[in-house]
Parts: C-alpha cells; sequence; structure tokens
C-alpha cells in the first residue's frame, strides 16, 4: 500500500511538473492586434505575431510576456485565450460563424412572487463567509495543489448543500482539463420539463499575483463571483425552486491564463451542439468603486441578454429594498470567461462591479483580500440580480394557481400570511387542509372546515408551500402557494 501511495504521489508530481515547465515556455494565443503590436515593440523577445485578421491577432507569447502583457495595457483578465497550437490559434480568426449556437428564445419577465422570495432569501454574511474561506487557501493558482484542493472542496460543498435541501434533481462534478492541472467545477439542476435547454452562471475559481502565485488570495478576484453564484443558488434551493430549463453552476479552472477552462467547456459544448440558452458571468462583485452597482460589459457579449439582464433591474430593482443603479462599460480582448461562450456563438452577459476606469486596484496582488471590502453588501447586489436571471430564464415549475383545482370549486388564495378559502356548496366536503414545506413535512393541519373560513400563518416562515385538500370522498386536492 506505501508502495501503491508513493507511486500515486509520484504521478501527481509529474503532472504538476509538466504543467510548470510548460508555464515556464511559450504558448499560443489570441488577442487582440494593437495590444500585441504595442507589447512587441517594447518586449520583441516576448512575443511573435504569427497572423492577424481584422483587429485580432494570433501569437506565440512567452510566460512573461503575458505579465508585460497585463501590467502594461490591460485592468482585469489574461487580455489573452490560449490555444493548445499554432493552427487553433490561426483557425480561431477566422471563426465568423458565431450565430449557428444562438438560441431563439425569448426572454420574458413573469415570475414575480418568486423572484422576489429569492432576493429576500439572499444571505449576505453566508457571502462574506465563502469569500474568506476561499481567500484562506493563501492561493488558487492554476497549477498549485491549493488551487486543486479547492475545487475538490468546492464540489463537497455545493453537494452538501444540495443535500441539505433534498435536491434529488441536483448533481455536481469535476470537469478535468488538458490545458490546465486544475479542475473546474459544475454543478447541475435538472430542468423538469426541458432539460436539453441549459441557463448557465459562472465564475472562475482560480487565482494569481503578480507578487508570486504563492500569495495569491483573489478575495475580489473571483472569489467573490464564486460566493456570489453559490449563495443565489442557495435561495433557490431554500424557496423550493424547481427550474424548468436545467440549470448549471460553473467555476472555471484556469481563468487567469487564458480562459482555459471555460474555453474547453464551451467548446465541448459547442461540438455537442448542447443548446445553451443563455449565460453570465460573475467575476469580481464586491468592490464598490463606482457611483452604479453594476456595470454590463459591451464587447463580447450579446446586446439582447445584455439589454434582458437591465430589462431585469428596471423591474426588479428601480426602487425599494432591492434597488440597484446600473450603466456600461467596455472590457479588454478575452478580460473574462463571457468571451469563451461568446466566441462559441452562445448568448453571455457579464455584469461587472464598477467601471473600467475605477476598478479594484488590488487585484492580481497579495493584498486582494475581503478587508479591503469589509462587508459583502456589494456582492449581495449581484446575488439578487444572478437569482432573478436564474428564475425568469429557467422559470420555476411550480403552479401557483391551478385552473383544475378552482373548477372543482375549491378557491384558496393567500395574503401576506393569511389564507382564506372557500368551497363551493356543490363540491364534496372537506375533512382538513394540510400545509406541507418542499420537504414533505406536515407543518400544519386544520380539521372541521366550513364552506369558507382563513387561517393565520404568521408562524410559518415565507418560502413556498403545498397547499393539500382531505376530501371526505377520499381524494386529495393540491396547489402550491408562496408566503412572503
Amino acid at each position: 500500500m506505501k508502495h501503491l501511495i508513493s507511486l500515486v504521489m509520484l504521478s501527481l508530481l509529474t503532472i504538476t511538473l509538466t504543467f510548470a515547465q510548460e508555464e515556464s515556455s511559450s504558448f499560443y494565443a489570441t488577442m487582440a492586434l494593437i495590444d500585441a503590436e504595442e507589447l512587441q515593440k517594447e518586449y520583441p523577445n516576448e512575443i511573435t505575431i504569427i497572423a492577424k485578421r481584422r483587429n485580432e491577432a494570433a501569437v506565440l507569447i512567452s510566460e512573461e510576456g503575458s505579465h508585460k502583457l497585463h501590467g502594461r495595457v490591460l485592468v482585469h483578465g489574461p487580455g489573452f485565450i490560449y490555444k493548445s497550437s499554432e493552427s487553433q490559434a490561426k483557425q480561431a480568426l477566422l471563426n465568423d460563424n458565431k450565430s449557428a449556437a444562438q438560441s431563439k428564445m425569448a426572454f420574458t419577465i413573469t415570475e414575480d412572487a418568486i423572484v422576489n422570495l429569492a432576493m429576500d432569501a439572499i444571505n449576505t454574511q453566508n457571502i462574506a463567509n465563502h469569500i474568506t474561506e476561499l481567500e484562506n487557501y493563501g492561493t488558487r493558482y492554476h497549477t498549485s495543489s491549493a488551487g486543486a484542493q479547492s475545487a475538490q472542496d468546492l464540489k463537497v460543498k455545493w453537494e452538501t448543500m444540495a443535500t441539505t435541501f433534498n435536491r434529488s434533481d441536483v448533481s455536481v462534478r469535476l470537469v478535468n482539463h488538458t490545458s490546465t492541472p486544475m479542475p473546474s467545477v459544475v454543478m447541475t439542476i435538472q430542468g423538469s420539463e426541458f432539460p436539453d435547454e441549459f441557463v448557465i452562471v459562472g465564475g472562475h475559481l482560480d487565482s494569481t499575483s503578480s507578487q508570486g502565485n504563492n500569495d495569491a488570495p483573489g478575495a475580489d478576484d473571483d472569489a467573490s463571483g464564486i460566493a456570489t453564484i453559490t449563495e443565489a443558488t442557495r435561495a433557490l434551493f431554500e424557496i423550493g425552486f424547481q427550474p424548468k430549463r436545467t440549470i448549471e453552476i460553473m467555476a472555471y479552472a484556469a481563468e487567469e491564463v487564458g480562459l482555459r477552462g471555460s474555453a474547453e467547456i464551451a467548446a465541448d459544448y459547442r461540438a455537442n451542439n448542447v443548446n445553451v440558452v443563455a449565460v453570465g458571468q460573475f467575476d469580481m462583485t464586491n468592490y464598490n468603486g463606482s457611483v452604479n452597482d453594476v456595470y454590463f460589459i459591451s464587447d463580447n457579449t450579446d446586446t439582447s441578454l445584455n439589454a434582458f439582464f437591465k430589462q431585469l433591474m428596471d423591474y426588479y430593482n428601480a426602487s425599494g429594498d432591492h434597488q440597484l443603479t446600473y450603466s456600461t462599460a467596455l472590457c479588454n480582448y478575452g478580460c473574462s470567461d463571457h468571451a469563451s461562450w461568446n466566441s462559441q456563438g452562445y448568448k453571455a452577459s457579464f455584469p461587472f462591479e464598477a467601471s473600467f476606469s475605477q476598478y479594484n486596484p488590488n487585484i492580481h496582488t497579495r493584498n486582494d483580500t475581503f478587508s479591503i471590502s469589509g462587508t459583502a453588501e456589494h456582492a449581495t447586489k449581484f446575488a439578487k440580480l444572478c437569482s432573478e436571471f436564474l428564475i425568469e430564464v429557467a422559470k420555476n415549475d411550480a403552479t401557483l394557481s391551478t385552473p383544475e383545482f378552482e373548477a372543482e370549486g375549491y378557491y384558496i388564495y393567500t395574503n401576506n400570511k393569511t389564507l382564506t378559502y372557500q368551497i363551493a356548496e356543490t363540491s364534496s366536503k372537506v375533512e382538513s387542509i394540510d400545509i406541507y414545506d418542499m420537504n414533505g413535512r406536515k407543518i400544519l393541519q386544520k380539521e372541521d372546515i366550513g364552506t369558507s373560513g382563513t387561517i393565520i400563518m404568521n408562524s410559518i416562515s415565507s418560502g413556498v408551500y403545498v397547499i393539500t385538500l382531505a376530501l371526505k370522498d377520499q381524494r386529495q386536492l393540491s396547489k402550491k402557494i408562496i408566503l412572503k
């Protein structure tokens, strides 16, 4: 057994060393032509332009050159998209067929009740705790053992969260990559009616630092995004949301070195003709550096999906406790994982925490810690936006008003914490009204029901519940309700 363990450790060390050696050598990528030309003028030994088309370039760039690129001309993200070969880099310049994968689904806003419940369920402290938890790895650099461990641990965290809420429709998997030893993490919530239509939100799990990748806490970039999408999903579980379309929550590997994890996943989905309806990217959500709360990145994103996000905010966040403000901003070439999906023809949107002239100056340093913000209030706003997006695009499977129920002469509705019922004289008599939570636990029963009345439910928490009428003819009628 000791010999076997030694062999396994040796194999892992060999893999890590192999990737480390690849990291120290040059690699192929695509990037903005203007950035490539400027970098070549200043650091001619670090980059070779091998092809040009329009405003893009295919390049061979050294690791040192990639650091120079980021420090010289960029404020966020790697600024390039990693390619595994020269031919792949050149081919990427020719890829104009971006419309083939586009979903034709019309985006609508119809789920007021469940969306408001979800926003109320978002817990700021949960986000803060998760950011700190990820920061405490010290680094999540894609070739580090801590980076791989953070992915393993996030898988367990998401699995535990699903188990806590008895979600048998949820699975979590690791996605291994060819370009990095760090796996991505994907949580899937199976759609009940349209399981082959996918709604995706993601952020990147890895971190980097120009001061040494062993000291790369990455609290804002991008522990905040991972904590944001995790809490949005937990809130959906808490209120019992069950999607009609399949939802996937993704924590991408190796974004900081060329969008490697998301690029492989998006390319795989495109190759297999996966119907991705829409993708939301959450990369940096907790630095409140600008006058508006949210800035929608206008390049490498889909105009119609950006417009829908804005419609969501106009509808749900124009005033009151959930008020948010927004504007737009330009990013840069390949500045986050949305670009991977966009390059494969999928609709992607990237709501960002600030304008790019007022970005968090501590990212990619050892000072990117949670203490800079002190709270998770800003990220909470993005978690609310994320929950709105997931609910309205995936749509709720709970039928909150069923004509069949009322057709039989049983009228039940709720206002705040009061349930009012009315039973037609021609309907079968009711023995009891029972109320169940979404885990199937009976939490209230009322017997000796007359033809009308009210039930006060102040002791019951807000959420989605099932009302069951036990009829004297041995039948049962059920209806889902929302308590606010």
